[in-house]
């Protein structure tokens, strides 16, 4: 899978803000493979694009 823009991607506060959720539960998503994490270690980003179509499945 090829990285997103560095614009599209957040960090783990901002995911779970953009989410709904805690970043205990986005923390929990990238182990369970729900959701990719990026970034270094130490230092954990994610594709708003992607959090965006988790967060309205999770609604429907």
């Amino acid at each position: 899978m090829n990285r997103p823009p560095r614009h599209r991607l957040v960090p783990t506060n901002v995911a779970a803000l953009a989410a709904g959720v805690s970043e205990a539960t986005i923390r929990k998503w990238v182990s369970r493979g729900q959701l990719t994490r990026y970034g270094t270690p130490g230092r954990s980003e994610f594709d708003i694009d992607e959090l965006t179509r988790i967060a309205l499945r999770r609604r429907r």
